[in-house]
């Protein structure tokens, strides 16, 4: 049977963010805090069980996150986007903002807002720097070492760049074994590989075994990557019209001012038939 893919987000929430899940996400979430060199943290709480509906599943824009809650009460969002919406480091702020201060009340004083991690796996090229991982904070622009506040942690993990990353260590770094699993391109011999060498990884797809084996989860998963590939499949088409819309508009600019058709159609790539077209419809307005 074809693998499924452990970025397909509803996947993913199965993974790692239901009742049960708690090694799997606590392992994971250490290797990326390790990666960094932080602290690593000693329990994880999952604070969301959620049943989905048909239209949560299908919806294009509907996001399925893992959120938890360390020994230490900080929250942690992790978030799974194969697609670029575009903009996403301002959606990132935004779903920080919001879990940031959900649950505080004017009773309430600040001191009981959470440090907030959000934990971004992507698969486009959005932070234009080499790594793979970055991580970000509210650090002081001429003192780089003088941190405001440690409540704002954002990262992103960038699966295109690591699939190119060239010098991979799954051995020593255990962030490199989780993302080798949870690439759908890793050769079968690796993936049994980074399995037999971490049990929570084991136990992950341990879990992913379980679920592919449920008619109703299968059903469900079709229909998430179906959302998915509509929306892109829309997000082309509309790139597509917008530069055919382009195109026409220059045309019609280019003979208003002479331009021969072959000329034309060396600059848009139109037809002659199309730039005919439009030759007769100016004339005729």
């Amino acid at each position: 049977m074809k693998r499924l893919n452990p970025l397909n987000d509803y996947l993913f929430l199965k993974l790692m963010g239901e009742e049960g899940d708690e090694e799997q996400c606590l392992a994971f979430l250490n290797a990326v805090l390790g990666s960094k060199g932080q602290k690593p943290v000693t329990l994880v709480k999952i604070l969301e069980n959620r049943t989905f509906s048909a239209d949560v599943i299908g919806g294009k824009s509907n996001v399925l996150d893992v959120r938890v809650e360390t020994d230490t009460g900080e929250k942690v969002v992790i978030e799974v986007q194969l697609r670029d919406y575009r903009n996403f480091e301002k959606r990132s702020l935004m779903y920080w903002g919001r879990e940031y201060t959900k649950g505080i009340t004017a009773s309430k004083d600040y001191i009981e807002l959470p440090k907030v991690i959000n934990i971004n796996i992507v698969n486009f090229d959005l932070i234009k720097l080499d790594d793979f991982h970055t991580c970000f904070h509210l650090w002081e622009d001429n003192h780089h070492d003088y941190l405001l506040t440690d409540v704002l942690e954002i990262h992103f993990i960038n699966m295109v760049k690591w699939r190119k990353f060239k010098t991979k260590d799954i051995v020593n770094k255990p962030l490199e074994r989780w993302l080798t699993y949870f690439d759908i391109t890793t050769p079968e011999e690796l993936l049994q590989e980074v399995v037999q060498m971490d049990s929570a990884i084991n136990k992950t797809n341990e879990r992913l075994n379980y679920v592919s084996q449920d008619q109703n989860f299968l059903h469900d998963y079709e229909m998430r990557e179906m959302a998915l590939m509509d929306w892109n499949t829309g997000i082309n088409s509309a790139k597509q019209e917008g530069h055919m819309e382009e195109k026409i508009m220059i045309a019609k600019k280019s003979l208003n001012k002479g331009i021969s058709v072959k000329l034309i159609q060396e600059i848009t790539g139109l037809d002659r038939e199309t730039i005919q077209s439009l030759n007769h419809e100016q004339a005729l307005s």
